[in-house]
C-alpha cells in the first residue's frame, strides 16, 4: 500500500539497524477525523544522554503511505509508571511537533536522523523522579551540531520556539484502539553513552544521505519521465495506426468513386447518342408520314411476312364471326341448327389457317404463336 515501497523499506532497514529496540509493526491508525488506515510504525525506546546518564526514552514513529516524502507522526509513549509534562512541543497526547518535522525534506533529513536529533536533545530525558516513578518534561532547547541544511536549530537559553497549531500532516490519537506495539518500561540509567550518540552527525554520514536520497529521487523522478514518455509513444503509435488505417479506406473510396463517376459519364454519353438516334427517326418519320400510304406502311414487302400477315388477319377475322354467330344465336335471330352449320365449317378453316401459319412462322425463325 506504500507508493515508495522501496525508499520506506530501505529507511526502515537502516533505523532498525542502529536503534535496535524499535521494532516495525503494522497497525491500524486512528486520525482526528475518525477515519483509519493500515500503516507501519516504528515502536520501542531511544537512548537520549542527560546530565552524564543515558535514559531509554519509549517512542513511536507513525510512517504515512506517501513516506519518505511526507514526515512520520511522532509519539512518546508513556509507561504506567510515566506521565507526560505538555509543552510547546508535545501535547497531552504525547504528540511531538518539531521545526524540522514541520519544514520537512527528504532530501536533507529522514527517520534515521531524526531519531539521532531525539536522541541528542536533553530535552527529551527531564526525567524528574517521583514516589510513582518519572515524568517526562518537554523543552527541546538544545542546539544539535552537525544538523543537516534546512533544519533551524536553538541555541540553549534562547527563546523557546512558538507553537505549530497548524501542523501539515494529519494528527491522531497517540495510540491506536487495537494496538499490537509492545510497551517500553523504563530502564535504569546507564552511565556511558555509545560512539555513535556522541551528539554529532558527521559529515560523510550526512553526505551519504544526501547523495542516495538524491539518487534515489532522480530515479524515481526518471522513471516517472519514462513511464510517461512510453505511454505517450504508444498513444501516439495508436494514433498513427488509427490514421494509416483511415488513408487506406479513403483511398479505396476515392478509387470506387472514380470508377462510378467514369461509368456514369459513360451512359450519359451512350444515351445522348440513343437520343439523337431517336431525334433524327422521329423527325423523318414525321416528313414522311404525310405522303405514305397506310397500307405500304403495314404491309411487308418480304413475301413470307406478307402470307404470315394475312394468314394472321383471317384467321382473328374467322374468331370476329363465330362470336357474332354466337350473339346472334343468343338473340334468337337465327336458330341452333343454322349456327352449328356454319360454326363448324368455319373452325375447320381456323384450324387449317392456323397449321399454315404456325409453319410459315417456323420458316421465318420466328417463335410459335399458340
Amino acid at each position: 500500500q506504500y507508493k515508495y515501497r522501496d525508499l520506506t523499506v530501505r529507511e526502515t532497514t537502516s533505523v532498525i539497524t542502529q536503534y535496535k529496540d524499535l521494532k516495525p509493526v503494522m497497525d491500524s491508525y486512528v486520525f482526528n477525523d475518525g477515519s483509519s488506515r493500515e500503516l507501519m510504525s516504528l515502536s520501542g525506546t531511544i537512548p537520549v544522554p542527560y546530565r552524564g546518564n543515558t535514559y531509554n526514552i519509549p517512542i513511536c514513529l507513525w510512517l504515512l503511505d506517501t513516506y519518505p516524502f511526507n514526515p512520520p507522526i511522532c509519539f512518546v509513549k508513556p509507561t504506567s509508571s510515566m506521565t507526560i509534562k505538555t509543552g510547546k512541543h508535545v501535547d497531552a497526547n504525547g504528540k511531538i511537533y518539531l521545526p524540522y518535522l514541520h519544514e520537512w525534506k527528504y532530501v536533507s533529513i529522514g527517520n534515521l536522523e531524526i531519531l539521532n536529533l531525539l536522541s541528542q536533545d536533553v530535552g527529551l530525558a527531564q526525567a524528574r523522579a517521583s514516589s510513582n516513578g518519572h515524568m517526562i518534561q518537554n523543552s527541546f532547547t538544545s542546539y544539535v551540531p552537525g544538523i543537516p541544511g534546512g533544519i533551524s536549530t536553538y541555541p540553549a537559553g534562547s527563546t523557546p520556539n512558538p507553537s505549530y497549531p497548524n501542523y501539515p500532516y494529519p494528527g491522531g490519537v497517540p495510540f491506536p484502539a487495537t494496538t499490537s506495539v509492545q510497551y517500553y518500561p523504563s530502564q535504569p540509567p546507564v552511565t556511558t553513552v555509545g560512539p555513535s550518540r556522541d551528539g554529532t552527525i558527521s559529515e560523510d554520514t550526512i553526505r551519504a544521505s544526501l547523495i542516495s536520497a538524491v539518487s534515489d529521487k532522480l530515479r524515481w523522478r526518471m522513471k516517472e519521465e519514462m513511464d510517461r514518455a512510453q505511454a505517450e509513444l504508444n498513444a501516439l503509435k495508436r494514433t498513427e495506426e488509427d490514421l494509416k488505417k483511415g488513408h487506406q479506406k479513403l483511398e479505396e473510396m476515392v478509387t470506387r468513386l472514380d470508377q462510378e463517376v467514369a461509368e456514369v459519364d459513360k451512359n450519359i454519353e451512350l444515351l445522348k447518342k440513343k437520343d439523337e438516334e431517336l431525334s433524327s427517326a422521329l423527325e423523318k418519320m414525321e416528313n414522311q408520314s404525310e405522303n405514305n400510304d397506310i397500307d405500304e406502311v403495314i404491309i411487308p414487302t418480304a413475301p413470307l411476312y406478307k402470307q404470315i400477315l394475312n394468314l394472321y388477319a383471317e384467321e382473328n377475322a374467322i374468331e370476329d364471326t363465330i362470336f357474332y354467330l354466337g350473339e346472334a344465336l343468343r338473340r334468337g335471330v337465327i336458330d341452333l341448327d343454322v349456327f352449328l352449320k356454319h360454326v363448324r365449317l368455319l373452325s375447320r378453316k381456323q384450324f387449317q389457317l392456323r397449321a399454315l401459319m404456325q409453319k410459315a412462322r417456323k420458316t421465318a425463325g420466328l417463335s410459335d404463336l399458340y
